[in-house]
């Protein structure tokens, strides 16, 4: 091993590169099959404060053009409900073909990650996987293949028959299996694979966003899906890239639109590896946090919190003036190697 490829993010930090190189840089040196290609500036490149933060965005964009390429804008609301039918005492059936594979993906600008995936016909193949919705009281079903090269499963968060719980059967390639439960109890869950070693299977890529919905929906708001995760791209048990939704500064290149005075509500998940806790803090705001989303009564009033990998909560807010309206961790070595964006706010 080479000693620019045995460096790890934190001697990176200390010696400044990221002010020089950017996160992208940091993992492009460890990885010597990423091309570092020129990107021209994206479309809303006048938009971008590169003094932020001290200017540590990564340069170019990653191809959102090329078939089955992953856009960090898209995702945050592609909820997918599956196929829906009725059984004979009247239950809603909510019917997913899920499958994992191999696939490399691009974690930033000119980087590349051999990742695992999730994927569905309908929602494709990414990192992190589907957003499966339904409401409680559905059945569900989900019809699992093992395409990938390695043994898999599905853990599902939330309340089933310990036969649906994705410790077993483990599948090897080209195997299947039917997790089939009711959708209990409503609030914001996860699924992931449950293979050991758990920290390799999550931290390659393996896991989604679970929505159960309440008895009447809640009400009507702007809804997206955000999941922290990070990606250790020179497999020293370490992080290089941090990210919301997996792409570095992707949100910070590309603000999220917003109006003023529209009910934004983010379902947030925490699925970092090799770390023990990941944080959500907004600028110029306040939210209403709902701890696991499985009490509509009670919330707390803040612009923080922490949280460990596998928590989740819903984030309520509401914004008073227009303008860029930034949102990051608040461990600052997390914000500084990619986790960090922006809300773009217009009357």
């Amino acid at each position: 091993m080479t000693e620019l490829t045995s460096l790890s993010r934190r001697k990176f930090l200390k010696l400044g590169a990221l002010g020089t190189l950017g996160a992208a840089g940091v993992a492009a040196l460890a990885q010597p099959h990423a091309s570092a290609t020129e990107s021209p500036p994206p479309p809303d490149a006048g938009v971008i404060d590169h003094e932020a933060h001290g200017g540590n965005l990564t340069v170019g964009d990653v191809d959102l053009t090329s078939p089955g390429a992953f856009d960090p804008l898209k995702y945050l609301a592609a909820f997918d409900y599956g196929r829906v039918s009725t059984l004979p005492g009247g239950q809603t059936l909510r019917e997913w073909d899920i499958f994992a594979a191999d696939k490399e993906i691009e974690v930033a600008p000119g980087v590349y990650f051999p990742a695992w995936v999730y994927g569905t016909e309908q929602s494709g193949a990414h990192v992190p996987g589907p957003t499966f919705r339904c409401a409680e009281g559905d059945r569900l079903r989900f019809n699992f293949l093992n395409a990938g090269a390695h043994p898999h499963t599905i853990h599902f968060h939330g309340i089933h028959p310990p036969s649906m719980d994705g410790l077993t059967p483990v599948l090897n390639r080209g195997e299947r299996f039917t997790y089939e439960f009711e959708a209990k109890p409503f609030g914001l869950h996860l699924y992931h694979c449950h293979v050991p070693p758990l920290k390799r299977h999550i931290h390659k890529g393996l896991y989604g966003t679970f929505i159960i919905d309440p008895p009447g929906g809640r009400a009507p708001a702007r809804e997206m899906v955000m999941m922290m995760n990070a990606f250790d791209t020179n497999f020293d048990g370490e992080n290089e890239i941090y990210a919301v939704n997996t792409v570095a500064f992707h949100y910070a290149k590309h603000p999220i639109p917003i109006k003023v005075g529209e009910l934004i509500r983010i379902y947030l998940v925490n699925i970092t590896e090799f770390d023990p806790v990941n944080s959500f803090h907004l600028h110029s705001a306040m939210y209403r946090l709902y701890r696991t989303g499985t009490r509509l009564d009670h919330y707390e009033h803040t612009d923080m919190v922490t949280m460990g990998q596998g928590e989740r909560h819903i984030l309520e807010f509401t914004v008073e003036y227009p303008g860029r309206y930034m949102f990051h961790a608040h461990q600052s070595e997390l914000a500084e190697l990619g986790w960090l964006g922006m809300f773009h706010a217009t009357e």
